[in-house]
């Protein structure tokens, strides 16, 4: 996790030099499921490639229920020496006095950088990768598998080596096992039960005797399991998956936990460990591995990504430039540099990066995804709507395996209050291919509530909040669940007033006005117009002279000099939304929209006298 080894605190910058001193050999090579970009020579490039496929192949072995493979690419910065590599590692390591690095893994939301010395030492040279690469398995499984076994297995795996023929895995991780033999264990009831919220995972200290306790108990349970034939912790890992209370689970498949506790405090005491080594059953074949010279522009526009993405901005830019003057057709220059403007804020910049990317290269699955998101955070216009739709479903065809352009299709047509059971849909598949993620459900849950669903909604938010991983997840998800909550019932209470309301129209017309008799009024008023088809509009303005007749509604926007009548045929259907304040209150349409600035979305009509169909009405301050 970046929190524990503080990777991307930006001391000081060790700036490139624009020029290239020399030519350098840098290749690729590609293997099954890995990109390596090496600046050794070839034979070192297909021994990593392929230890990375042996690393892979250990962990199915050891996972085999965990999916593998994320839809984001694994990309691994192989670098020949320390003076290349310190031109690329995180500018906190580059102080004076810090500790050297052998490797570290990068995750970013569309791929996955590993970076490693090809000449490096040390007992376990790639503790971060393993430990890193373990996360990224289980992050599938985040919905469901508890914080002390998340942390406690990536623990055990990073202390791993792998060799030509064999691997030694779970090796004893005696900085863990100092620390708690100076320290008080938590009790395991405790250990159980931490979460993203509490200080055991926040706070320094407490955080460290977490992970360095997750590591022992996993550890221990790892080997007895080994050694007695039995399947405890894969008895307690089925209840987590079936949503047991972690608690329960444990006594469930470990028994007494004060006896758990009691043999947990002497296992860490002891002065042997067992740990397991054997063949890698899978074979690799390398002769399979696709090898590529790279030019030096190629070289630079890959470092200048990697550069990007670890927050040197200012040693990725000249590379950047040097980059684009030498090939202004580089479609991986033009990316990252969309990203460097889009987290720099400039919206607009960034946009049109990713715009150009998606003209330079339509088999760009992250430029089409990065260009329709930007568009719709940047509140492109009704113009924009089929190029975002269309880039939208591009990076879908793409890569099927990459959940953030699912989830910004269900938001794009949920906003549109279009197609929602595809909207649906969308949301379910980002949510299947990434469950961990807080922000895919909170999407689906507002395509349901537009959809009228707001029960299932509000569950949907209610499983969301026991996933969040932080104060801030945890907040927005109880503050989306509390405005669901009063949504519905403002939406409850208002079919309810409609219903009395038209009930009692109707019973007034038939007792009072003969001329109503008998023709049919109450399928005439309660009638639900369908809505027209066609190209989606938007007009900001002022409401002027809203009326409301049983669901009917007219109102006009004065807007650009002239006034626009409009019209819904029911409007309990309209989607309101506030920009910038929380009304106050309850919103009757029919009372409080009159004089207020407001942005509209309307449907023209077929019919030529009638007035545009309202679909949306967003309150401005």
């Amino acid at each position: 996790m970046w929190k524990r080894i503080g990777l991307l605190l930006p001391l000081l910058s060790a700036v490139l030099s624009p020029a290239r001193d020399k030519p350098e050999n840098w290749l690729e090579v590609r293997s099954e499921h890995f990109s390596v970009v090496t600046n050794a020579n070839e034979k070192a490039g297909r021994r990593i490639a392929d230890q990375f496929e042996r690393m892979r192949s250990v962990f199915h072995q050891a996972l085999p229920h965990v999916a593998l493979d994320d839809g984001s690419p694994v990309i691994v910065m192989a670098i020949k020496d320390e003076k290349d590599f310190r031109a690329l590692e995180p500018q906190a390591y580059l102080a004076k006095g810090q500790l050297k690095l052998g490797g570290l893994f990068l995750r970013a939301l569309d791929k996955n950088y590993v970076l490693m010395r090809v000449d490096a030492e040390g007992e376990h040279p790639y503790a971060v990768i393993y430990h890193e690469y373990t996360h990224l398995l289980l992050g599938k499984s985040s919905e469901w598998i508890p914080l002390w076994l998340n942390e406690g297995l990536a623990e055990f795996y990073e202390n791993t080596d792998i060799h030509e023929k064999d691997v030694a895995l779970g090796q004893p991780s005696f900085g863990n096992l100092e620390l708690l033999r100076q320290n008080r264990l938590l009790p395991l009831a405790a250990l159980f039960a931490v979460d993203t919220n509490s200080p055991y995972y926040h706070e320094e200290n407490k955080g460290s005797i977490f992970y360095a306790e997750s590591w022992a108990l996993t550890h221990y349970l790892f080997v007895k399991d080994n050694k007695e034939k039995t399947s405890h912790l894969a008895d307690y890992v089925d209840l987590m998956a079936k949503k047991e209370d972690t608690v329960a689970a444990a006594a469930r498949s470990f028994g007494d936990l004060k006896q758990l506790q009691s043999t947990l405090e002497g296992y860490i005491r002891q002065g042997n460990y067992t740990f397991f080594h054997g063949p890698i059953s899978a074979e690799v074949d390398d002769t399979a591995f696709k090898v590529q010279a790279l030019t030096g522009t190629q070289a630079d526009a890959v470092r200048a990504d990697f550069l990007a993405y670890n927050e040197r901005v200012a040693d990725a830019r000249p590379l950047l430039d040097r980059v684009l003057q030498e090939d202004p057709q580089n479609v991986s220059a033009h990316e990252t540099m969309g990203f460097l403007e889009f987290r720099a804020g400039h919206i607009d910049e960034a946009r049109k990066w990713y715009e150009q990317a998606v003209k330079l290269d339509s088999q760009s699955y992250i430029a089409h995804y990065y260009f329709a998101a930007i568009s719709m955070s940047a509140g492109a216009s009704p113009s924009d709507d089929g190029r975002i739709e269309a880039s939208l479903r591009a990076a879908i065809k793409l890569n099927p395996s990459f959940a953030p352009p699912f989830e910004r299709l269900a938001a794009f047509e949920g906003m549109r209050h279009r197609n929602l059971d595809e909207a649906h849909i969308m949301a379910l598949t980002a949510t299947q291919l990434d469950p961990g993620n807080v922000g895919y459900r909170l999407t689906g849950a507002n395509v349901l509530m537009e959809m009228g669903r707001d029960k299932d909604a509000i569950a949907v938010l209610r499983n969301a909040l026991r996933i969040a991983k932080s104060p801030e997840e945890t907040a927005m998800v109880q503050n989306s669940i509390l405005r669901a909550e009063e949504y519905a019932t403002a939406r409850q209470r208002a079919a309810e007033q409609n219903s009395r309301r038209v009930a009692e129209e109707l019973k007034t017309r038939a007792q009072g006005n003969a001329e109503f008799a008998g023709e049919g009024v109450a399928s005439d008023e309660a009638a639900e117009e369908e809505v027209p088809k066609g190209p989606h509009r938007f007009l900001s303005g002022i409401l002027q002279n809203v009326r409301c007749h049983a669901q009917r509604m007219d109102l006009t926007i004065a807007a650009k000099g002239k006034t626009t009548p409009l019209h819904s045929g029911n409007y309990y259907k309209i989607g309101f939304t506030a920009l910038g304040f929380e009304p106050k209150g309850d919103l009757n349409p029919c009372v409080n929209l009159e004089g207020r600035p407001a942005k509209v979305e309307y449907v023209e009509s077929s019919a030529e006298s009638a007035a545009p169909y309202v679909v949306a009405i967003e309150l401005h301050k």
